[in-house]
């Protein structure tokens, strides 16, 4: 749900990650505009470019294979994707949610993504169009944008400021990981308030495999809920 005209823009500032769970799309809808935070330095065995779903043998990791041999400090935007992945994929997909009631229903739009990114040579570029029209399918209408497309100024906090500065944020929302290592007076001293999403209380809901697991691809909620994932969202209970 985003924020009111009349107390200002909300910003979120993330690093894009490959088709995330819930909670980082119910921060896409806590905010007027969503910023992948691409510039930075792309992290080994991180969320940039795997991410789990449930299957009749427990948790699968997918990963998009990516360039990095000698290319140490690389940014996720200039991590380039390493061969065909897509079809690899969707048969895992296909595979483990086609028994999920709502399978059928949800599979087109979801597929056509896939498609989408079949020839996409960098991995920010494939995250983005996967994140956008996940959102799509969930009605989540919050503009994304890349750090890139404003100036950035220093390290960290007064990144991450500068970014909201430049963006025009009245007040940002965080991950609720960043609150041991923000630096909130700075933002105070620039007018700016903070908040943190808080992760914890979602809702079981119906998964083909059990026992339940909320730490999945939000493609988990999708094909088990179908038009009822919203509900199990956060954000659309505000």
């Amino acid at each position: 749900m985003q924020s009111s005209p009349s107390k200002g823009k909300t910003v979120a500032i993330i690093q894009s990650n490959y088709i995330p769970w819930k909670g980082y799309f119910d921060i896409i809808n806590s905010v007027d505009e969503f910023i992948f935070l691409d510039d930075a330095q792309f992290t080994k065995r991180d969320w940039r470019n795997r991410n789990k779903i449930k299957t009749s043998q427990g948790l699968l990791w997918l990963t998009i294979p990516v360039i990095t041999k000698g290319l140490y400090g690389q940014s996720i935007d200039q991590t380039e994707i390493a061969e065909a992945w897509t079809e690899g994929h969707w048969r895992s997909i296909e595979m483990n949610y086609l028994k999920a009631c709502h399978f059928e229903q949800m599979a087109a739009p979801i597929k056509s993504l896939y498609d989408r990114v079949a020839e996409e040579k960098f991995l920010s570029r494939a995250n983005f169009i996967l994140i956008a029209g996940i959102c799509a399918v969930l009605g989540i209408d919050t503009k994304i944008s890349w750090s890139r497309d404003y100036p950035v100024v220093g390290l960290k906090t007064d990144r991450l400021l500068s970014i909201c500065r430049a963006a025009g944020a009245s007040h940002y929302l965080s991950g609720p990981s960043a609150a041991s290592y923000m630096e909130i007076d700075k933002f105070e001293a620039a007018g700016i308030s903070i908040s943190y999403f808080d992760y914890l209380g979602y809702s079981e809901y119906p998964q083909v495999y059990g026992p339940f697991e909320h730490q999945v691809s939000i493609i988990d909620l999708i094909f088990n809920t179908g038009p009822a994932a919203r509900s199990y969202m956060k954000s659309f209970a505000r």
